[in-house]
């Protein structure tokens, strides 16, 4: 049985999913438990844009929740999504597939009760095309004009938040850079150090490429691959091609800047630095990152709040792939549970 920081792989994976509570750090500030949303609902729920500045880039935002916001209402917790390297964010997060059920995040959790956000980042969808390659600090910068939109229009001055892939490497970043913002953070496709990645060791043959060009292209058969490249019947392949149709509606390039961190510049996010409660979410099969890698960020981060789940048969494409409701259910739970201050 293969060992991973010395605990087994089995004890890891079990029926889906199983998260580590083993505490290897004491330390660290517990903050209390966030103000706890309305039970799921069939209510009618309401969208609504929004535009951020960041000097003269234009970021498009986006919101769903239950109802429309009132003056005076009590304030729901919000939920911010980060997008990754090759889809923007409403194809990422508020997908519609024909005849498969529900692919929306933005859904799911908006019927749980949280007030759910996402953006586009600069270069990416409908925000500003630009000559900058987009990288993680920009994605950072992006996020503090972001969550200044968000604060006013919630009134709340703290939120959680979920990255998937390098979305996960800019919530962690932003994370280390402004705690005081972040409440609960879910970092799911992650990768710290990228080391023994044989993703990270492929898409590494065109550095050179990533170097010098500010964008690269992204066509159908990139997007098909987002969801074959690890382990092919771990989505459905009709949502492949939703995501494509969605997707391309923005055009067959996309920026070269989160490529180009994940493959020379690794880590860009500090554990040490991050103080909120994290959950680590991976799938089985994701070649991004290693196991071994995850477990020690797991082990430096400072917050006795925190979790790494592995769900067993998932690839890269947890969110939009056949083991989604699974990470629907992790992700609630870890953001619904108590502190261990409170215990």
């Amino acid at each position: 049985m293969k060992k991973v920081g010395g605990i087994s792989r089995r004890a890891v994976i079990v029926g889906g999913c199983m998260g580590l509570g083993i505490g290897w750090l004491a330390q660290g500030g517990a903050r209390e438990a966030p103000a706890q949303p309305r039970s799921a609902s069939t209510g009618e729920i309401w969208s609504g844009e929004y535009w951020a500045k960041k000097g003269a880039v234009s970021l498009s935002m986006y919101r769903k929740r239950l109802g429309q916001p009132k003056a005076g209402a009590p304030a729901l917790p919000v939920l911010v999504l980060v997008h990754g390297s090759s889809i923007s964010s409403r194809p990422s997060f508020d997908l519609t597939v024909p005849g498969r059920g529900e692919y929306s995040l933005m859904n799911v959790f908006a019927s749980y009760g949280y007030d759910v956000w996402t953006l586009d980042h600069e270069g990416y969808g409908r925000s500003t095309r630009t000559e900058s390659n987009s990288d993680i600090a920009s994605g950072v910068e992006d996020l503090k004009v972001a969550t200044e939109v968000i604060a006013r229009e919630t009134g709340q001055p703290r939120f959680h938040f979920y990255g998937g892939s390098s979305g996960a490497l800019r919530a962690g970043a932003f994370a280390a850079a402004r705690p005081e913002r972040v409440d609960r953070l879910i970092l799911e496709a992650f990768t710290w150090t990228g080391k023994g990645s044989p993703t990270l060791t492929k898409r590494a043959e065109a550095l050179e490429y990533f170097r010098t060009h500010h964008r690269r292209p992204r066509g159908r058969e990139m997007i098909r691959s987002i969801f074959t490249r690890d382990k092919p019947g771990t989505s459905d392949p009709a949502v492949a091609e939703a995501l494509a149709d969605a997707e391309l509606q923005h055009g067959d390039t996309i920026p070269t800047g989160t490529y180009l961190d994940m493959t020379a510049n690794l880590p860009v996010v500090d554990p040490a630095r991050v103080t909120s409660p994290v959950l680590l979410v991976r799938g089985e099969h994701d070649g991004i990152a290693t196991e071994e890698d995850l477990l020690e960020f797991y082990r430096r981060l400072p917050n006795q709040d925190r979790q790494f789940i592995i769900l067993a048969g998932a690839s890269h494409a947890v969110a939009l792939g056949l083991t989604r409701r699974q990470l629907w259910h992790v992700m609630r739970a870890f953001l619904s549970m108590p502190s261990r201050a409170e215990s």
